[in-house]
């Protein structure tokens, strides 16, 4: 089934949305970072990973679920969690480090968890597999609705916790699906220098569950494949195995010179963005009119603006704190 006009505006709203929300974190990330890039100064400390690009692959298969389908995303999760409906102003105040965050700024932007939409993310290569299978396979013993969801990097699809949580979800026909968000570079490794075949969605075939590959990081062909995975996790049929090509037009990290890229990507893959490749579609289909897409911009615009001033002047947390909530009480 095609997603209908509410659907397409939803995506669209939450693609710019999310856009927007990585040029404003790239702008606070960078100060006190210039002229002389010290990952340690500044607002955000630390590592940043930006997902410019990659915007498509969260709304089309995000458009699907609900509160009680939980996502279990990667290092680079902002426009996975946005899609998922993570709360902006405590997801914004966590990455800042402040009190009132997810996690009372304890996880960074890594680590991001907030159980009111069951989302989830971590920093280590394939963690979220295995995660997402239990949850999806307490699912099933408890006979309750909702699905669980994986998105991985295609390096990820190499680690050994990927074929182990593939495995046992085929075997335990679970309502699982793995989504592959194939941007082409394992940091600064090719693709095509680390893994053995062309495409992941092949890797199905290994333990016997449909395998699907989405061309052109078009969020309308993205959404029409996890239709069909999704549909067929919900029916009890077992999981199923989508790989996305998708594009990173930033770095693998704030400060990645990107030495490694051949002369000329980069310029190639921004004359694809997919945003502005989406919003003239809206257009000539006749899904959305000019002033409906300024009303969403202009909305989103303020949605943003308004959840990074609720970080900025949130509360840092006591020192103290840090000694809180490292273990459960018994």
């Amino acid at each position: 089934m095609q997603a209908d006009a509410i659907k397409q505006s939803w995506m669209y709203e939450n693609m710019f949305k999310s856009r927007y929300y990585e040029e404003c974190m790239e702008a606070a990330y960078l100060e006190g970072k210039q002229p002389v890039f010290n990952m340690a100064n500044g607002p955000v400390p630390g590592e940043m990973h930006l997902s410019n690009g990659q915007e498509p692959c969260a709304v089309g298969v995000c458009a699907h679920l609900n509160t009680e389908d939980a996502v279990f995303a990667t290092h680079r999760p902002h426009h996975i969690a946005i899609a998922k409906g993570v709360d902006l102003k405590a997801m914004t105040a966590e990455i800042f480090g402040k009190k009132s965050g997810l996690s009372g700024g304890r996880g960074g932007h890594m680590h991001l968890f907030d159980t009111k939409v069951n989302f989830a993310c971590s920093g280590i290569i394939a963690e979220g597999m295995g995660p997402a299978a239990g949850f999806a396979l307490a699912r099933k013993l408890r006979n309750e609705p909702g699905i669980a969801i994986a998105f991985i990097g295609e390096g990820a699809a190499n680690q050994g916790g990927f074929h182990e949580t593939m495995n046992l979800a085929a075997v335990w026909k679970l309502p699982f699906v793995c989504i592959i968000e194939d941007n082409a570079w394992g940091i600064s490794v090719a693709k095509t220098d680390a893994t053995a075949v062309p495409r992941n969605d092949v890797r199905a075939a290994a333990y016997g569950i449909p395998g699907e590959y989405v061309e052109g990081n078009d969020p309308l062909a993205i959404y029409a494949a996890a239709e069909r995975a999704i549909d067929r996790a919900r029916a009890g049929d077992g999981p199923s195995l989508i790989e996305i090509e998708t594009y990173r037009l930033a770095g693998h990290f704030m400060g990645d010179a990107e030495a490694y890229r051949p002369e000329g990507e980069k310029d190639g893959l921004f004359s694809k963005d997919p945003i502005p490749e989406f919003r003239a579609h809206l257009i000539e289909s006749g899904t959305l009119d000019e002033a409906a897409l300024k009303k969403i911009e202009d909305a989103m615009h303020s949605e943003v603006d308004d959840a990074f001033a609720y970080a900025r002047a949130a509360v840092e947390p006591e020192p103290a704190e840090a000694l809180e909530k490292v273990f459960a009480e018994g």
